[in-house]
């Protein structure tokens, strides 16, 4: 039993399955969206499938993403103790994981409908194929960023069947909260990244300016913010949630400066983690009044 237990432990750590906090309550979001602001009929079952469809692809990307990157992340001290390159986890059996939780993404969006379906793989080639972008160019960020984009407008699909613009917009916002994040995540391999001619924004264009774009990046993400208040859902509810989300999103470049990145963990997962709830819980508090 403990061998079991410390084995699920180990992949959960494999990827990093806390962090399902950052893209989760955007896709439940999405599916309040469809179900009360659109009206479309639902079951609550789906919601399941939203987050199970959140959960098997999650883990296939992290997943993917650690097995692609085991020789990169062998080599950098901040990664060096990684489960792959630790050899918690041997590549292999990383990879079955991945297949498994790939065509148990798969499986799902059959049982949700044909659309679903049919673009199923195309999200599942977004959030695998980001591993290999930073291989080649500065926009990875912006890549990741539309990995965890696909999340409200895919949930609100699994209700709908169909497109609309508002979850859309949604999703436009979380790429560029995204990309913004990781950029400032991404300051504290710099150094290793010029080393390695990896290509993130920051090994290119310097601490100071990667911090300025990360900032205008947000900036974007909060225009969407802001779009959505103002046409689609103009009530108090959902601007508390807005303000706190922005807020936060401010605290983020106040703490991490080109002088000091000490406070880089803080500003990308705790921040970005309460973030996405408060924005989430009020926005659907106010889906559903």
């Amino acid at each position: 039993m403990n061998k079991r237990k410390s084995k699920i432990v180990n992949y959960a750590s494999l990827v990093k399955f806390s962090h399902s906090i950052f893209a989760l309550p955007f896709a439940v979001t999405g599916f309040f969206m469809a179900s009360h602001y659109y009206a479309y009929d639902y079951q609550w079952h789906e919601l399941l499938y939203v987050v199970l469809c959140m959960v098997l692809a999650r883990n296939s990307a992290m997943g993917f993403n650690r097995w692609a990157d085991a020789s990169i992340d062998a080599k950098n001290p901040r990664t060096a103790q990684r489960e792959i390159p630790a050899g918690v986890i041997k590549p292999r059996h990383a990879l079955i994981f991945v297949i498994i939780n790939t065509l148990a993404f798969f499986a799902i969006c059959f049982l949700i409908n044909p659309l679903v379906f049919a673009l199923s793989p195309v999200a599942i080639l977004i959030v695998l194929g980001y591993s290999y972008t930073k291989r080649f160019t500065g926009l990875s960020h912006y890549v990741l960023g539309l990995g965890l984009a696909i999340a409200p407008t895919a949930a609100f699909l699994v209700v709908s069947a169909e497109f609309r613009l508002l979850p859309i917009l949604l999703s436009g916002m979380v790429l560029f909260w995204t990309a913004g994040f990781d950029i400032i995540y991404s300051l504290q391999d710099e150094g290793f990244d010029k080393a390695k001619k990896l290509h993130s924004i920051p090994a290119k264009i310097g601490r100071k300016n990667a911090l300025i774009l990360s900032a205008a990046t947000h900036f974007i993400s909060l225009v969407f913010l802001f779009f959505i208040g103002w046409f689609y859902i103009p009530n108090l509810t959902y601007w508390i949630g807005a303000a706190g989300f922005s807020l936060l999103l401010i605290y983020q470049h106040l703490i991490v400066t080109p002088k000091d990145i000490s406070r880089i963990n803080l500003a990308f997962g705790t921040l970005n983690g309460i973030a996405s709830i408060v924005f989430a819980i009020f926005c659907i508090l106010a889906l559903t009044r």
